[in-house]
């Protein structure tokens, strides 16, 4: 803490955070996708993992894994960049009024909580991009919308929905990120205290461990509201204009009544291959690049 106050001010120390988390974040993704897609797939009721790789690879080839890559790596440059850098600024702010002691869990869940909320905010457009990008393919021909890229889609959605159309689905992507960032924030630096303090383990190990327990909670506690994030974000309205669902809340009661709570929970595994690795690698990239930057003195 001490070195930090020692570095010269000004407009790097406080963008620093925001500029490694998303980085970390968009290595990340690049990593992730492919299982991002099939989870993707999944939940929109096409079949197992199994069944989904080898449906893609046979009727849309390889590059089908990578597609909305581009609104992939934009929602971690939006999304994750805020999220990272405001826990960063949150959890800095209270160890300082905490005189320097290390934060109890539940002030970790809270910054976790704030900065998922901001970070959804910040990243809703290019999250809607992502989702409709993904879900292109599993509709109709006539139905598809058949963007380019990111900035495609963001452009058409405004052109063709209008402005407010980018926060679509931006309640329960909200929730949804207050979760995942609660239960991946706090549960990480709970893990690395406990991995490291009272275990001993080295670095990497405590890196890793606490990048498993942090990648499981975070996929438990926000699951059910990304699964219903999807389907409010892919719905398209019926031949009279009507949509299957009025909100998040009448998603959650109608799937709750039709499925039960375990279709909340639909493509829980490969949903936690993919956060858990996603957690791993952005901690590790994160590690990498702050140990890069010191090195040259940043």
């Amino acid at each position: 803490m001490g070195e930090e106050k020692a570095k010269p001010k000004g407009v790097w120390p406080a963008v620093k955070p925001f500029v490694n988390g998303g980085s970390a974040g968009m290595l990340a993704t690049c990593a992730i996708q492919p299982i991002d897609m099939i989870k993707v797939r999944i939940q929109l009721g096409q079949g197992s993992a199994a069944q989904v790789t080898k449906n893609m690879l046979r009727n849309e080839g390889v590059k089908a894994f990578y597609k909305g890559l581009s609104a992939g790596l934009l929602r971690q440059a939006t999304y994750t960049t805020a999220r990272l850098g405001s826990f960063r600024i949150l959890t800095n702010k209270a160890v300082a009024a905490n005189d320097g002691k290390p934060l109890p869990l539940y002030q970790k869940a809270l910054c976790g909580l704030t900065a998922g909320a901001i970070g959804a905010c910040v990243g809703n457009p290019a999250d809607l991009a992502l989702i409709r990008m993904q879900a292109d393919a599993t509709l109709p021909p006539a139905q598809r919308r058949n963007y380019t890229n990111a900035f495609n889609a963001l452009y058409r959605i405004v052109a063709e929905e209008g402005v407010l159309a980018l926060w679509k689905g931006a309640g329960p992507t909200v929730v949804r990120a207050m979760a995942l960032n609660m239960g991946m924030l706090a549960s990480y630096d709970q893990s690395v205290e406990f991995f490291r303090d009272s275990l001993g383990m080295g670095e990497a190990a405590t890196i890793g461990g606490a990048s498993a327990v942090s990648g499981f909670f975070a996929a438990a506690c926000s699951l059910p509201f990304d699964y219903v994030k999807t389907q409010i974000q892919k719905m398209q309205p019926d031949a009279e204009g009507r949509y299957p669902y009025t909100g998040s809340l009448d998603c959650a009661l109608k799937t709750l009544k039709s499925g039960g709570p375990l279709k909340f929970y639909t493509g829980f595994p490969v949903y936690c291959v993919r956060i858990a690795p996603h957690v791993m690698l952005t901690w590790i990239f994160l590690n990498q690049i702050q140990k890069l930057q010191k090195g040259v003195g940043l």
